[in-house]
């Protein structure tokens, strides 16, 4: 489906410097970004409102011009080499920009042809109907649902068969059943080897598709890390015991393990930090035994990447 790529997997495949952009309002936007993105992986680029992700991915494809650092794609610097740069990159941003009056054939065709690539009538028509528009191939755009408008943008990035593809909130308003289409697509492409970096308020989403996570807050990078590694490192967990009797209160000497008592009275909630060397769970049963408090079961759980991600904005 897509050309091999030049750049063996898990090496950067985008490099970016000491990356700062402020702009004339004297607001600085991203400070001292230093980021390697590897050939092949599944980035998520997680933050909140306002943190930088917009105008990190605008400045990594060149719409955006940085005040001080350097960004390459495949080797080329964004700035001194730009069209081969961008001919690297498939951008699918927030805000939907298409011709209202064109359809998602013309649509997509006419972008093939701005990065100078010949006409491929099989590639179009695959990506159409990867994203469930050939029925609408013909359609023009204004008379489409937001959905399927959201799909045309991500046709329109695909058309040229990018190495590396960004998503920016790419399931914005699409309901759950087109999303889950799309993130069938996301697999596909990252399948062959193309890059993704992706965007998302789904936090669920990046949970469950990437291979590594960044958090961006206030315009600096708060983290990096692989997605299993930072769900064990800042990951906690949660022992629940459900409880043969249900308890009032909780006995005063079990105080120092600091356990929660449901509403009901019929389970304790003992939680506990994945990294420390001791999870102190076997002290606890001692020490329920002693106190008397049976239970007939227990289960264990552990913080979501959300949890996690709120957790990190919170700390900084």
């Amino acid at each position: 489906m897509l050309p091999p790529l030049q750049i063996a997997p898990m090496s950067p495949i985008i490099s970016i410097k000491n990356l700062s952009k402020t702009y004339a309002t004297g607001f600085t936007a991203l400070k001292n970004i230093n980021l390697d993105i590897r050939a092949g992986e599944i980035f998520a680029l997680l933050g909140p409102n306002g943190a930088g992700k917009t105008t990190l991915i605008g400045t990594i494809c060149g719409l955006v011009g940085a005040s001080e650092g350097t960004v390459t794609v495949g080797g080329h610097d964004i700035t001194r080499d730009y069209r081969a740069a961008r001919s690297m990159i498939g951008l699918v941003p927030q805000e939907l920009h298409t011709d209202a009056w064109e359809s998602p054939w013309s649509t997509a065709s006419f972008s093939r042809g701005l990065f100078g690539k010949p006409k491929n009538l099989a590639h179009i028509e695959k990506v159409l109907k990867d994203l469930s528009l050939w029925d609408k191939r013909k359609s023009q755009i204004i008379t489409l649902s937001g959905g399927m408008k959201r799909r045309v943008m991500i046709a329109k990035a695909l058309a040229h068969e990018p190495q590396i593809l960004f998503l920016d909130e790419p399931t914005a308003g699409v309901d759950v059943e087109l999303r889950k289409a799309m993130w069938d697509v996301v697999r596909e492409l990252r399948a062959s080897g193309v890059t993704i970096i992706l965007t998302t308020h789904y936090i669920e989403e990046a949970e469950e598709m990437a291979d590594r996570v960044g958090v961006i807050n206030k315009g600096e990078i708060v983290l990096v890390e692989e997605k299993a590694k930072l769900m064990q490192k800042l990951g906690r967990k949660q022992l629940k015991l459900h409880l043969q009797d249900k308890l009032t209160a909780i006995p005063a000497s079990l105080a120092a393990h600091h356990l929660d008592l449901s509403a009901d009275g019929g389970e304790l909630i003992y939680t506990y930090d994945t990294k420390g060397e001791r999870t102190g769970i076997t002290a606890l049963l001692n020490d329920l035994s002693s106190a008397g408090v049976r239970f007939n079961d227990l289960n264990t759980t552990q913080s979501s990447l959300e949890e996690i991600f709120v957790s990190l904005v919170h700390q900084q």
